[in-house]
């Protein structure tokens, strides 16, 4: 699983009501191009190469899967929405928001239109300061240098004001209410796509599911009546070692966990798989495990229609998973929602992912986040 690009990007603006613009601005990227990790102070310093009012510039850190042109086209695009419009002969002026994009992971970039890190980084106070913020260890990938040795050596001479702090889009989730998220669906749903992008914007802990480790899957996909016991007996042991010892390396009242599964999947594949003589034994065994694991705080079912997940299925190519029928499918997912209602004492949310692209589209990301949001809130 691809981790996200952790990108940084400065924003100034020196017209009209400027924190608000900053703010409109902070808000307009975390909802619809990627998530907000960390935001810098905000500083003033004065106009650039030209007269004019001061800038307030800011810093802001975001985590996403798109690549670095993307990114680019779409703070371009937004940059235009809000008001910016850029020339040819556009040179310095005053402009009501800048965004530039400072740098990608540690990577070097050099196109037409792209310079990553930015060809100017290096010579702005206005750039360097929130980027110390944020970034205190960062590490110019060119120069070869820190971000305290740029600073130091830094020739603009301009005076350079703290302003104050803006509020990360991310603190309005009261996710501080959370410890144990289990997120789960069916085979293909995305579950570990959004479980590992949950940790990784919200510095959670993670914990994922083995399943490539597990020698009886492949056979059990060209053979299920001879395979199905063993394969769901493997996975019952395999989950209960791992979420014992995974979770008991966490404080359950402090870490915030994020796993990509929760045991009970296990009587759902079951129930499916297995004969019924082979049933109740399983059950059996479940029903012992069962009363020892740690329930979540919130309990995530991705339902998502079965074309969706066929069409999943084949793009990330598992050639193990080729066959996986629709049938079959769509018995896991109705296994799931018939277990879900006899679970009282489990906090549930349902959310329909069929029309949703949470990778791609970040206002679908952040729909996500809300509904968790509000399901905890309540």
């Amino acid at each position: 699983m691809k981790t996200q690009n952790e990108i940084i990007l400065s924003l100034g603006t020196n017209m009209g009501h400027k924190l608000e613009n900053l703010l409109f601005c902070i808000e307009a990227i975390h909802h619809t191009i990627a998530t907000i990790i960390d935001i810098s102070k905000v500083y003033e310093t004065p106009a650039w190469g030209f007269e004019g009012e001061a800038f307030y510039n800011c810093n802001v850190k975001i985590h996403t899967h798109k690549s670095a042109k993307k990114i680019l086209n779409q703070i371009l695009k937004l940059e235009k929405k809000l008001g910016r419009v850029r020339s040819e002969s556009e040179g310095y002026q005053s402009r009501i928001i800048d965004i530039d994009l400072i740098s990608f992971n540690e990577e070097i970039i050099e196109t037409e239109n792209l310079v990553i890190p930015h060809q100017h980084l290096h010579n702005r106070k206005f750039v360097l300061y929130p980027l110390r913020d944020i970034s205190p260890k960062w590490q110019h990938p060119k120069l070869n240098k820190s971000i305290s040795e740029l600073i130091s050596i830094c020739e603009d001479t301009s005076e350079i004001t703290v302003i104050g702090n803006l509020k990360n889009p991310l603190e309005n989730l009261n996710f501080q209410n959370l410890n144990y998220i289990a997120i789960e669906g069916n085979i293909g749903a995305g579950k570990t796509t959004l479980t590992n992008k949950i940790a990784e914007d919200c510095n959670a802990k993670k914990v994922l599911e083995r399943f490539a480790d597990n020698p009886f899957l492949p056979k059990f996909y060209k053979d299920q009546s001879r395979y199905a016991f063993p394969l769901e007996m493997s996975f019952l042991a395999d989950r209960y070692h791992q979420l014992s010892d995974d979770l008991a390396q966490f404080d359950l009242f402090k870490d915030f966990i994020v796993a990509d599964y929760h045991i009970f999947k296990s009587i759902i594949f079951a129930k499916v798989t297995l004969q019924e003589d082979e049933f109740r034994l399983y059950k059996t065994m479940f029903d012992i495990m069962y009363k020892e694991m740690p329930k979540p705080d919130l309990y995530v079912y991705l339902y998502q229609n079965t074309e969706r997940l066929l069409a999943n299925i084949k793009k990330r190519g598992r050639s193990y998973e080729q066959e996986i029928s629709a049938e079959y499918l769509e018995k896991i997912n109705q296994g799931y929602l018939d277990y879900i209602k006899t679970q009282t004492d489990l906090n549930v949310l349902i959310i329909d992912v069929s029309e949703l692209d949470f990778v791609k589209k970040q206002e679908d990301y952040i729909y996500i986040l809300n509904e968790i949001n509000m399901k905890i809130s309540k």
